[in-house]
């Protein structure tokens, strides 16, 4: 794993066994003018989450004002990279060497220089101390440069880092002195992440409502043709998982539009829950009595006007709890979008949590944000219920 300040706090390591640069990979036609994060102002930068290269690109970001994007793996960093949704990646040059391309350069000035190192748990230091005495001899008899060499990951950095492993007798070479990430720093990150969140939600249901206001009236108003297409949608949507939803107008349909990250988000979010709002207003437009629409009918109202005077009204106060129900599922199920490189407030948690090595402080913090966004939500409409309910 990746030498880090929080993982020496929080665990046994070994001496680094292993140096790594971060580099740049940027398309052919940029690699004159991009050669490092200075020169990538305003622009979208890939790497892995709570990793080192983040944590540059997070400081890049202040300092530069390029914007990162996290993903969760290292292929789709380069596929979007060839494909034009980030402008270039910062990962190790290991990653990078081993998904070279045509289709992209890898700049050879290094960003930064970082180390891997065996993680233990806190109490086994007499283990890690016997790993570190395994590593060294490695070290020094050629075994872990042969090891290198059969795996074409040998250059000369290595053998500086083993020198100096070696001269120091196990100590830690190369070793960040920084502090541990602590809760108050990660505060700011976390309420971008719930703004990001909350902004997802509101938007993405109010697709969800507008679609599935079209979808319950073609299904209660609609001709053959029109109530089955509207079937086969709310069947086909409600029957797939939303994670393959999101992949497939994500990644899917990079071939016909390539939509930006959040926009994908919102309206995978937005089409998947127009399903389930379809069934809500259908059911709340069908539980109307018959006898007050053939009352109205009787008294010369249209088809629009019971719509809008006699059935919309109470369909409202019906579709109103399951409503806000499907509004907090929503907000919890935004959480998903993070494959898609959206950093929402799970995500964010997720980051936060592997750089410290501990999900319970980042857990409980998520959480309370979750249920301080979801808990108020709830109380509005048991508001709205007792003010419309039928006395």
């Amino acid at each position: 794993m990746e030498d880090t300040p929080a993982r020496r706090a929080r665990h046994a390591v070994t001496v680094p066994y292993f140096e790594f640069r971060e580099v740049l990979a940027v398309r052919p036609e940029d690699a004159g003018r991009w050669r490092s994060l200075a020169d990538l102002r305003g622009r979208r930068v890939a790497t892995l989450g709570a990793t080192m290269a983040y944590d540059l690109l997070l400081a890049a970001k202040d300092s530069f004002g390029l914007v990162p994007v996290s993903y969760d793996d290292d292929v789709h960093p380069y596929t979007d990279l060839v494909a034009g949704r980030v402008d270039a990646v910062l990962l190790d040059h290991i990653i990078a060497k081993r998904r070279s391309s045509p289709s992209f350069v890898i700049q050879p000035q290094a960003v930064a220089t970082g180390y891997y190192i065996g993680v233990l748990a806190k109490a086994d230091s007499l283990l890690r101390d016997s790993v570190n005495v395994v590593l060294i001899a490695a070290m020094r008899d050629g075994t872990l440069e042969q090891i290198y060499r059969r795996w074409n990951v040998w250059d000369e950095g290595q053998g500086d880092l083993f020198r100096r492993v070696q001269g120091a007798q196990g100590q830690m070479v190369g070793a960040q002195h920084a502090a541990p990430l602590q809760i108050q720093a990660y505060l700011p990150s976390l309420a971008r992440a719930a703004a990001i969140t909350l902004l997802l939600s509101f938007v993405s249901m109010g697709i969800a409502v507008v679609v599935g206001l079209v979808l319950a009236t073609a299904r209660v108003y609609g001709g053959t043709v029109t109530r089955a297409l509207a079937t086969v949608y709310v069947e086909v949507v409600r029957g797939t998982p939303l994670l393959l939803q999101l992949f497939v107008i994500y990644y899917g349909l990079a071939g016909v539009v390539r939509l930006p990250a959040f926009l994908a988000a919102v309206l995978a979010l937005g089409l998947n829950y127009a399903a389930y709002e379809a069934e809500i207003y259908r059911g709340a437009l069908e539980a109307v009595a018959a006898a007050q629409l053939e009352a109205a009918r009787t008294l010369g109202f249209s088809e629009t006007q019971i719509l809008r005077l006699v059935r919309g009204p109470q369909a409202l106060r019906y579709a109103l709890a399951p409503m806000t129900n499907d509004f907090v599922a929503l907000l919890k199920d935004s959480s998903l979008v993070s494959v898609i490189t959206v950093v929402e407030l799970t995500k964010q948690t997720a980051i936060y949590a592997t750089n410290v090595g501990s999900w319970i402080v980042a857990g409980l913090l998520c959480a309370v944000v979750y249920l301080a966004m979801s808990l108020p939500l709830a109380r509005l409409a048991r508001r709205f219920e007792r003010r419309w309910s039928v006395t």
